[in-house]
């Protein structure tokens, strides 16, 4: 049934929070012919800062002004990438998920102007990217190439590409695809290849928790797979206490029978350390399976190496 007013969406004013949003209002009308949304751009100070995340207070750069104007009741939904949420501590009190989205590819994706493969590039190739988790998994990988650190949007980062800032770049496939640039990728990466960041590729709508009326209206969007998947990925993250500097990287998948697991590493920033955990749920919820994998990395010394790259950070 269509709301008499309309759905105003906050979302983040770059490309690809715009698209993620249109294909949040798509849905939405699909589901409720006749409904009507609006969005709601902000710039966030993530957005607007392009040094160092951690110097900022890490992800949450991302989602605090989105957050405010839910809040404030300037919106009555927020789309974010799973991906972006630090997990290390819980939603603005009032707020809450109500859908994940079915999911998108999880995989990265290497962009090179003359096409060669990852396995193909030279060394001293130029990879940009700042992504803490890419850098040490290439480190452990493919220690012959350089990485350069490299912010902001996909758009953005192309440019600097097109403009020799680096010889290559590494950038989440499913991004490439909603911004419509899914043209410029070489190769998409296996997972074996390069494990995604946790909730790659899943998109949440977040609601107030007492507007029941949008709930009602967007919860059916939800993906059960998706959902019990983020749970899995979001608890691990959140037993480990992991923060935007540390190297973690899993995903769980969902067997056709119904079968989940979780699969997860956390790696010291020069990649030479790995350590590894993959378990299924058997008759684990996904909260409970999220923990499990957790307490296996715990019990291989990842709090140490997660509070130790803690520490240097700070120095710096």
């Amino acid at each position: 049934m269509a709301s008499p007013d309309p759905i105003r969406i906050v979302s983040r004013s770059s490309p690809m929070a715009l698209a993620q949003a249109e294909r949040v209002r798509t849905e939405l009308a699909a589901l409720h012919p006749g409904i009507t949304t609006e969005v709601v751009p902000v710039t966030t100070s993530g957005d607007r800062w392009l040094g160092d995340l951690s110097k900022l207070g890490g992800k949450g750069a991302f989602t605090k002004e989105v957050d405010a104007a839910l809040l404030a009741g300037d919106a009555d939904l927020a789309v974010h990438c799973v991906k972006d949420i630090p997990a290390d501590r819980p939603l603005p009190a009032g707020t809450a998920f109500v859908a994940f989205l079915k999911r998108d590819d999880i995989r990265d994706a290497l962009v090179h102007p003359d096409g060669l493969t990852l396995d193909e590039l030279p060394p001293g190739t130029r990879i940009g990217t700042s992504s803490v988790r890419r850098v040490a998994q290439l480190a452990a990988s493919h220690p012959h190439l350089k990485c350069v650190p490299m912010r902001g949007n996909a758009n953005r980062r192309l440019e600097k590409l097109a403009a020799g800032d680096a010889d290559a770049l590494l950038l989440a496939t499913s991004g490439l695809q909603r911004i419509g640039r899914g043209d410029v990728i070489t190769e998409i990466l296996s997972v074996e290849t390069m494990c995604p960041p946790i909730g790659a590729g899943i998109l949440a709508l977040q609601c107030r928790e007492d507007d029941t009326a949008t709930i009602d209206t967007v919860s059916a969007l939800g993906d059960r797979n998706a959902w019990r998947e983020a749970t899995a990925e979001r608890m691990l993250l959140h037993v480990l206490q992991g923060h935007c500097n540390s190297p973690i990287a899993g995903y769980a998948r969902s067997e056709r029978n119904g079968d989940l697991s979780l699969r997860a590493c956390v790696f010291s920033p020069d990649g030479k350390t790995v350590l590894n955990a993959h378990e299924w749920a058997g008759p684990l919820d996904p909260a409970t399976l999220g923990t499990s994998v957790a307490v296996a990395l715990l019990r291989q010394g990842a709090r140490e190496l997660i509070d130790s790259i803690a520490r240097s950070t700070t120095r710096h």
